[in-house]
Parts: C-alpha cells; structure tokens; sequence
C-alpha cells in the first residue's frame, strides 16, 4: 500500500542519500563539487542549482535528519 506514511519513508531516505554524499571522493569526480559550478562562473544553470541544493542539504539538515532518524528508529522499534 501507498500511504502518507510511505511518502515520508522515501523522502526520509532520499534526503538521507543526499546528505551522505561526500564533495571529494564521489561528487568531484561526476564533475559535481560545489567549486566547479563557481569556477566557470556558471550559476543559472540546472546543474548548479542541484550542486547549490545538495550543499544545502548538507549543511541545513544535517541536525533535523538526526532528530527524524531517530524518531523513525523509535517508531518502528515501538510499532513494528
């Protein structure tokens, strides 16, 4: 079943995917780093927007996806 509860599931893990990805070791070497969209002076484009928004994500969520991480944790060991 496909329920509101799923939806926050997967959203919970993508942003978990997003802000474990490391600048050096995975996204420099797809051409992704923070400074390769700032080096070529790019910043309208798609491709430096996804590189401002995973740095955000990195930065801004760090702290909530902790606190949403072990609710989920506690919920499930709870509940099942």
């Amino acid at each position: 079943m496909f329920g509101f509860g799923t939806l926050l599931y997967v959203t919970l893990l993508l942003l978990n995917a997003v802000a474990i990805l490391n600048e050096e070791r995975f996204l420099a070497r797809i051409g992704w780093a923070r400074n390769s969209a700032e080096l070529y002076g790019d910043t309208e484009s798609v491709k430096a927007k996804l590189i401002n928004l995973i740095s955000a994500v990195r930065t801004l969520m760090r702290i909530p996806l902790i606190a949403a991480n072990v609710v989920v944790i506690i919920y499930a060991l709870v509940l099942g």
